[in-house]
């Protein structure tokens, strides 16, 4: 059987393989990487936020290309159902699939604040007044499932929702964004998950830089 791939774009800037990347490694899928380079157009379209649809990462496995990202988490998770990507209690899938798809569909203010850039780091960033409601969501999210699962992880132990809010963590490190302590203890144990470690490590090695990600808005 044909190993699977998984094309992803810059480790840097794309929040999007990120996630994808997180949720293949934390389903335990073998898997080969596929980057397109930034200077691609539909890849920098993507990443400066022009393009429709997200189309990387994409997953390929056996035989079957799937794109979008909440779809190749249920994916993976029909695949290896044992691996921890959803909750086994059903009250808490449906809690988990519901934040997955509002990160997935939403906080358009806080991707266009703060853009995700690995290798910056802007202390004392003021953010833009209409990014600070996501901000609030966002950590609103976090607190109430630390406090109902009781962590260490979102739902328990690690599942799809922290594959898909760490980026998001990146963003806030990036910027300066100052949290409340459980999410702020939240966010380390996310950063100090060796997945990240391996990937951020890999983001600061990349040499491509996209000008209009690098500026302090």
């Amino acid at each position: 059987m044909a190993k699977a791939t998984l094309s992803i774009s810059s480790k840097n800037y794309s929040s999007w393989s990120l996630r994808g990347w997180l949720l293949a490694k934390f389903s335990r899928l073998e898997f080969e990487e596929l980057t397109v380079p930034p200077d691609d157009a539909d890849a920098r379209k993507e990443l400066l936020l022009l393009s429709p649809s997200i189309l990387v990462p994409c997953l390929t496995c056996e035989g079957i290309k799937v794109w979008d990202t909440l779809a190749i988490a249920e994916f993976l998770h029909e695949l290896h159902p044992g691996s921890g990507l959803l909750p086994d209690d059903r009250a808490a899938r449906a809690h988990c699939r519901a934040i997955c798809g509002e990160m997935h569909s939403g906080f358009s203010s806080l991707r266009a604040a703060l853009p995700m850039n690995l290798k910056a780091h802007f202390p004392g960033h003021k953010v833009w007044a209409r990014a600070v409601g996501d901000i609030e969501r966002i950590t609103a999210i976090w607190n109430e499932c630390l406090s109902t699962y009781g962590g260490p992880f979102l739902f328990g132990q690690r599942c799809m929702a922290d594959a898909m809010y760490a980026p998001v963590v990146t963003r806030f490190t990036t910027y300066d964004v100052k949290l409340d302590a459980q999410c702020a203890e939240y966010a380390r144990r996310i950063l100090a998950l060796p997945e990240m470690i391996e990937w951020i490590d890999a983001a600061r090695k990349e040499v491509e830089e996209i000008d209009e990600l690098d500026m302090e808005f």
